[in-house]
């Protein structure tokens, strides 16, 4: 036994330490990793001291984390990919289960002290703890996310939840698979107490010396758990989860649904809750889901946030883009001045703005700083000060070169220079400039609150450490940097534009808009081209096609000119290829569908064609980055796993195979790339 009663394993991820009250603080603090995640090894150490304290036991027992990184991240992400079957996954998760139950079955009183990150597995061994107690600091984080990986908790967390607080507020949290701050976590009754860190081991020893009653389920929780209510919340959830994830392509929130309403007693609800997970495990979309996440990571470790400590932003151009990326920096911190020629500009823009931050912000004091920070300046007094100058203007060339003359004389020396052109390749436009190496694309998608990617232009001559530093910001303003080579469209307009132009050529062709969303959707798309394709604005979509057609041979439509030169440019005009009301689509129900496998064909083939010439051309390091850029750039299916990826699980040879058909049947822009005999022998 070592000094505090405990016999310490070899190589252990755990350590404790008995005080003069006799509480007993285990620490975890995972070997070899930088955070801690709830391994096979981990849980079986704990199961281990668990037992020991069980045989004598101390007046309570805390568990922190001995990471500066948070509390516990969740489970081992990569022993999901190892599983080889149903019942390997069911033995996983039953013994995780155990191990929560050993804890949850002590005759002490057991506390999780949260300081930072808590999620998943981490937020599920708090729920079998008697009390919660998260540090109040913007780091602490405490959610169930499992949803987003294609599954739902499993260690008894969608037990155990919706035990303790209402099963609406429950379900709606691990659904959505959101974060919570710890007031707002308190507020809900998932942690009992929102403390300053220099108060959380005082109020940890004061809870466990004081034992009060643990929460307890309130009445209006106990009333929705009754057989009727269950049936009536059920079916309510299910309705606005369709809205957003069909059951054919997301199946982990209906099976978390049906296990709530079918199953009310705990042990019977622990099984199906194992039984559940282990069947959504061993699926495809579990597997390319988790791919996703491994992608997203790989992207946040381009962006290193320590090389470049930028503090202001300048952006010229108040439109919808560069009025949205001013008001996103501000809304991340960066004290933002916005410039344009056109007062009518900046005041729709500063209007925009408050909209996003009272949407993204809930106390009021936070609203007003973050509009503090964001400035008009007609003049362009800022850009003297700012460590990131963005251009955003409309895209022309002479204009872009005629603005980098008057703004270069007038830059700090290390400002970072970049544009936020959708497709004009950074070899034209950075010979405006006497120092045309200094200038970067930082091109971000419409629209920016919603869409994590931004692409990092590059030229042949362009600096390292002038990628590096637009990779830094990125990061430093909460986006994805993805380092593009610069070519006519970079790389997620250069594999949209051919979809979107195909979703255009069959609207001439006859086929109702509403037939041609409805293939992309079913395919896995957020959004039906037509629908993007006026979102984005038919104006930018016609001088991005044109910019493509002239780089690569092709014919933008003449019904895309035509509804420009008419003034119909989509959402923002009230009127595209749909008429919208009160910014929404207005829909033919009666619209015929046509042929909806060949619509999806074409469309997808398209896209996909594309994405060959780009891998083949090295317009991205490699095939995964490629996946990420389409995947968060355009919303590509997640489920699919990427483009690339999708095209592996296919089969290379079958979809080949129906380019040529296309070809023959539809034309030369079916014409199979040559990257496509890479693909088929790699």
């Amino acid at each position: 036994m070592n000094s505090h009663g405990i016999t310490l394993l070899k190589g252990s991820h755990w350590s404790f330490e008995r005080d003069d009250r006799g509480l007993l603080w285990a620490t975890l603090d995972k070997r070899n990793s930088g955070q801690n995640v709830l391994s096979r090894e981990v849980l079986e150490q704990l199961s281990d001291y668990l037992e020991q304290i069980n045989r004598e036991l101390p007046t309570g027992l805390v568990i922190r984390s001995g990471k500066p990184s948070g509390f516990i991240a969740g489970a081992d992400i990569h022993e999901f990919l190892e599983i080889g079957g149903e019942e390997e996954a069911l033995e996983l998760i039953h013994r995780g289960q155990s191990v929560f139950s050993q804890l949850q079955a002590l005759p002490c009183p057991t506390l999780a002290l949260i300081d930072g990150v808590c999620m998943g597995g981490g937020t599920e061994l708090a729920l079998a703890c008697d009390y919660r107690i998260a540090c109040d600091d913007d780091a602490t984080r405490i959610g169930l996310p499992e949803i987003k990986l294609g599954i739902h908790p499993g260690f008894g967390g969608v037990v155990r939840l919706t035990a303790l607080i209402p099963p609406h507020q429950a379900l709606e949290l691990m659904l959505s698979g959101r974060a919570l701050r710890a007031r707002a976590a308190a507020r809900l009754g998932l942690v009992d107490l929102a403390q300053p860190r220099r108060q959380l081991e005082r109020a940890a020893r004061m809870m466990l010396l004081n034992a009060p009653e643990p929460r307890r389920q309130t009445a209006i929780g106990r009333l929705e758990s009754l057989p009727g209510a269950r049936s009536a919340l059920a079916a309510y959830l299910r309705k606005q989860v369709a809205k957003k994830a069909p059951r054919a392509h997301y199946p982990a929130p209906y099976a978390l649904i049906d296990l709530w309403e079918k199953h009310a007693g705990q042990q019977d609800m622990m099984e199906a809750e194992a039984r559940s997970v282990a069947r959504l495990a061993t699926g495809p979309t579990v597997r390319n889901l988790i791919r996703v996440f491994f992608l997203q990571t790989r992207l946040k470790g381009l962006g290193d946030r320590r090389l470049f400590q930028p503090r202001r932003v300048h952006v010229v151009g108040a439109g919808v883009m560069g009025g949205d990326i001013a008001a996103w920096c501000a809304l991340r911190g960066q004290r933002v001045t916005l410039q344009d020629r056109k007062p009518a500009f900046l005041g729709n823009a500063f209007k925009r703005a408050n909209g996003l931050f009272r949407k993204k912000l809930k106390p009021r004091h936070l609203r007003t700083a973050a509009a503090d920070r964001l400035m008009p300046d007609c003049n362009g007094d800022g850009v003297p000060h700012a460590d990131v100058v963005i251009e955003a203007i409309y895209e022309n060339t002479e204009a872009k070169h005629a603005l980098y003359r008057d703004m270069e004389p007038r830059l700090k020396p290390d400002a970072l220079l970049a544009t936020n052109t959708s497709s004009i390749p950074l070899e034209r436009l950075s010979e405006g400039l006497e120092h045309g190496d200094r200038l970067v694309g930082l091109h971000f998608f419409n629209p920016v609150a919603m869409m994590p990617l931004v692409e990092i232009v590059h030229g042949e001559g362009t600096p390292a450490d002038v990628i590096a530093r637009a990779a830094s910001f990125t990061r430093h303003i909460g986006k994805l940097p993805l380092p593009v080579r610069s070519s006519p469209g970079f790389l997620v307009n250069r594999i949209l534009v051919p979809y979107l132009i195909e979703a255009v050529i069959l609207h001439q062709e006859g086929v109702a808009a509403e037939a041609i969303d409805k293939a992309a959707v079913d395919f896995g798309m957020p959004m039906g081209p037509v629908e993007l394709a006026d979102t984005v604005g038919l104006d930018i979509c016609l001088s991005v096609a044109d910019n493509l057609s002239s780089a690569f041979g092709f014919d933008t439509p003449d019904v895309l000119k035509t509804l420009v030169e008419q003034g119909n440019l989509g959402k923002k005009s009230g009127r595209g290829f749909y008429r919208y009301r009160k910014g929404k689509p207005v829909r033919d129900r009666d619209a015929a569908m046509g042929d909806q496998n060949d619509i999806q064909d074409r469309l997808i083939l398209r896209l996909l064609n594309e994405s060959v010439a780009c891998l083949r051309e090295g317009l991205v390091e490699d095939e995964d980055l490629l996946d990420a850029g389409v995947i968060f750039g355009t919303g590509f299916a997640p489920f699919l796993g990427g483009p690339i990826h999708y095209i592996r699980d296919r089969g290379p040879v079958m979809l080949k195979q129906q380019l040529e058909l296309f070809q023959q049947r539809y034309g030369e822009r079916f014409r199979p790339d040559p990257g496509w005999d890479d693909l088929l022998t790699n």
